[in-house]
């Protein structure tokens, strides 16, 4: 076995959980450092850390998978905590659809799982759980026997990691164009070429909490995507519902799931850009009951976190701008590098700006099938905010 030595000084979050080791905090390697290799990990002073991979390659030089001296990482290994996650999932209520392993949340760094009824899309995201995909997916076979497993590993941070992108099935081919239930609707997924693994599961409760702020109201969404909080919107009640995105086919595929639940006459889609369409409308006057902002991350490095606030703050700040008085402003940001507090606070300063007064009704996370452990940052991602909105 390749030992790892860290250095005598080294961050607090190592102790207290965290599974990245970074290469300026190892002091020394004794062995053969082989990239994906199984390595163990000690403290300065000799004391074992944990076991996990290694990959020279990348700037987190190991990402420990257990702090269990007697564990060894094998078929077994990766069978068992596959089997520990889907018994979580089962025990708070996630079972048709739900993240199955969300990385560093369930100890399995750099693996992301989605389940999709039947179906399993998978993402090796470093080259330690790449050389380990075969038992991930024999793991996931012998479980739960799924109609299909794929594989959306087209993603840049692969690279970082020295490998390449790619995407393809892990189990005999089949149909990737699913339907999907969630709260009593249906929406169609598109596993090969939908965005991150087709679906945001992420949201799911979260849909679920502008049921009653919704009903008889006159609703716009903006960075909608495929449609599911407008569709749920309409679902709940809503007199009219208009969503807004830049992609055409995500228009054309939120279009579809309208017309799935038999709601598009109350629900329709437009192909636009909505940081130039809520400017313009807020000066013409439009005015809303709902307003929803779902837009993606406006940042994936610390270096550009500002620009990223500023964007947070302006397109809220429109939003507001066309909320009648009394209504409510229904708002997300997917970043983990923007923290709640900090999130909370451009949602003040954006309401400071549009001389509105807001009262918190809802401030939710991500859904627990995302599990949130606490010193771990990045699992604490998805702020979602649900305000009322008045006049000052």
């Amino acid at each position: 076995m390749t030992n790892v030595f860290l250095r005598r000084k080294i961050a607090n979050r190592i102790f207290n959980g965290h599974p990245w080791i970074f290469a300026n905090e190892v002091e020394r390697v004794e062995g053969d450092a082989t990239p994906g290799s199984i390595v163990d990990v000690f403290y300065g002073d000799g004391k074992f850390c944990g076991r996990g991979y290694i990959n020279p390659k990348s700037q987190i030089l190991v990402r420990l998978l257990t702090r269990d001296k007697k564990e060894v990482i094998d078929e077994q290994f990766f069978f068992n905590r596959l089997a520990g996650a889907w018994a979580y999932r089962q025990k708070i209520g996630y079972t048709e659809n739900c993240r199955l392993i969300f990385g560093e949340a369930d100890e399995m760094p750099a693996l992301i799982i989605d389940k999709f009824n039947d179906y399993f899309v998978l993402q090796t995201l470093s080259l330690g759980m790449e050389v380990w995909k075969p038992a991930i997916v024999k793991a996931l076979q012998q479980i739960f026997n799924p109609k299909g497993i794929y594989e959306r590993n087209d993603v840049p941070v692969r690279e970082l990691e020295g490998l390449a992108q790619q995407k393809g099935f892990l189990s005999a081919p089949f149909d990737t164009s699913i339907i999907i239930n969630e709260n009593g609707l249906k929406f169609h997924v598109d596993i090969e070429n939908g965005q991150k693994t087709g679906y945001f599961l992420d949201q799911q409760d979260n849909r679920r909490a502008i049921q009653h702020i919704v009903k008889g109201a006159d609703v716009l969404g903006a960075f909608t995507y495929t449609g599911t909080f407008e569709i749920h919107a309409a679902h709940y009640g809503a007199k009219s519902v208009l969503g807004l995105d830049i992609s055409e086919n995500a228009v054309a595929q939120a279009n579809r799931n309208a017309v799935l639940n038999g709601l598009e006459n109350i629900v329709h889609f437009e192909a636009m850009n909505a940081f130039d369409v809520l400017k313009v409308w807020a000066k013409e006057g439009r005015q809303y009951d709902v307003v929803m902002l779902d837009p993606p991350a406006f940042t994936k490095s610390r270096e550009s976190i500002q620009k990223a606030i500023t964007g947070y703050k302006e397109i809220n700040l429109r939003g507001m701008k066309l909320i009648k008085n009394g209504g409510f402003l229904v708002t997300s940001s997917c970043t983990n590098l923007v923290q709640p507090d900090l999130f909370l606070q451009t949602i003040e300063m954006a309401a400071k700006d549009a001389r509105k007064k807001i009262k918190q009704v809802v401030f939710n996370a991500q859904a627990s099938d995302h599990p949130i452990v606490w010193g771990m940052e990045n699992t604490n991602y998805l702020k979602f905010l649900i305000v009322e909105v008045s006049d000052k």
